[in-house]
């Protein structure tokens, strides 16, 4: 017998026995098609993280106070001997050649009020730098600019959740509001940025950053923002900001530089390790199928015992009759495999459709990976029930009923 011979006995096979054909290879079907919406889950909630961190900005470094030890865990405020200041952004600003901008940030919480309506916010003091830094711009009006954060102005930008909150649907531009009890007159309104890595972004007030420290009474920044022009000299951009702050800083390392991408591939590592288990987990049921398979192959050769004898006695090899049934358990994994691919694509399309906020990505590499472990586990399973069959001998397999 030829190849083709071969496989048109296999389908002839079970379609002879098509429910029980079907039922077999369902095992496989959930199998291939969980690990393909396993593994889409997870390949779309990395895609969601990189698009939120792109969306704040890119080629970002991260100047806190306080310095990482060798083994501690991240900056404890007040732990540092030197906070950062003004003149330390000042500084990075005048000699940071490689960098597109820098912007030092104050960060609080204030009462914002508006006649009646009041609410709680998150208060940023920011330079002009803060918005193409973390590509954040305003819809309307105009943010803070060098000469509010020079004048020390009480002017202030909205996020479009606190505009909503205290005017509604009214233009807020030019209305006096009370921040910590102090008066701020609107100049702009930011654009719509939406929850960003759980943090909402529209819920913000910017003020000019000198502004800030005297409402908060402070001099300290909480962080230094840095973007380097060139993707290609983030390192080199994090050993400059180092040197130049070393300096400015009598020579004590008391501040700490992350780079954004170095936490975005920290993440990164995580969620691959998250989403291979559970691909793993839901390789599990096409193993249990796998089983299935091989069940119904020793049933198969039980029921088929006078064909195999019938089959030797006229010629055919053992190793003919050994890739026969193998090929139908090939074949039988094979088809749950297609089943289940055509499935997980389905389940992930209809999840775009019914849970439009779930990340869903289905990487081609996932798909020809469950196809190919459902064919193997044809293989695996198969070999066991295909050997017995061909050991079967010819005179024994005739006189058997």
């Amino acid at each position: 017998m030829n190849p083709f011979e071969f496989i048109t006995v296999a389908f002839d096979a079970l379609r002879t026995n098509r429910l029980r054909s079907a039922l077999t290879m369902l095992g496989v079907v959930i199998g291939v098609a969980a690990v393909i919406l396993l593994v889409s889950l997870g390949e779309g909630t990395k895609n969601y993280v990189e698009e939120q961190f792109a969306g704040l900005g890119a080629n970002i470094l991260i100047v806190t106070p306080g310095k990482v030890e060798t083994k501690g865990g991240p900056p404890i405020i007040g732990a540092a001997r030197h906070k950062l200041t003004l003149d330390d952004s000042r500084i990075l600003e005048k000699k940071g050649y490689l960098f597109g901008g820098v912007a030092p940030v104050v960060f609080g919480s204030a009462e914002i009020r508006s006649g009646s309506r009041s609410r709680n916010v998150t208060v940023l003091g920011v330079t002009p730098a803060f918005s193409p830094v973390r590509n954040i711009f305003v819809e309307v009006g105009s943010f803070v600019t060098d000469d509010d954060v020079d004048a020390k102005r009480r002017v202030c930008a909205l996020g479009r959740t606190v505009k909503r909150e205290l005017f509604g649907n009214s233009n807020a531009l030019g209305q006096v509001v009370k921040i910590a009890g102090t008066r701020f007159r609107v100049s702009g309104v930011m654009e719509r940025k939406g929850v960003s890595l759980g943090f909402d972004i529209d819920d913000i007030v910017f003020l000019p950053v000198r502004t800030a420290m005297d409402i908060f009474d402070t001099d300290a920044l909480v962080e230094i923002l840095i973007s380097v022009r060139n993707k290609n000299d983030i390192d080199s951009g994090k050993e400059l900001a180092r040197s130049l702050l070393y300096k400015n800083h009598n020579r004590h390392e008391d501040f700490t530089i992350t780079n954004q991408a170095a936490m975005l591939s920290s993440l990164f590592t995580i969620l691959d390790a998250l989403t291979y288990v559970l691909g793993g987990i839901a390789a599990i049921s096409l193993l249990v199928g796998g089983i299935g398979i091989m069940n119904i192959m020793l049933v198969t050769v039980k029921e088929r015992t006078n064909e195999i004898g019938i089959r030797k006695a006229v010629g055919a090899r053992d190793r003919d009759i050994l890739l026969q049934f193998l090929l139908e358990s090939i074949t039988l994994s094979a088809s749950g495999g297609v089943g289940g691919m055509l499935l997980g694509l389905l389940g992930a399309g209809a999840i775009r459709v019914l849970v439009p906020k779930m990340p869903v990505a289905v990487p081609p590499w996932a798909i020809v990976l469950a196809f190919t472990f459902s064919v193997f586990v044809g293989i695996f399973f198969g070999v066991y029930p295909a050997r017995k069959a061909a050991a079967l001998h010819p005179i024994e397999a005739l006189r058997y009923e």
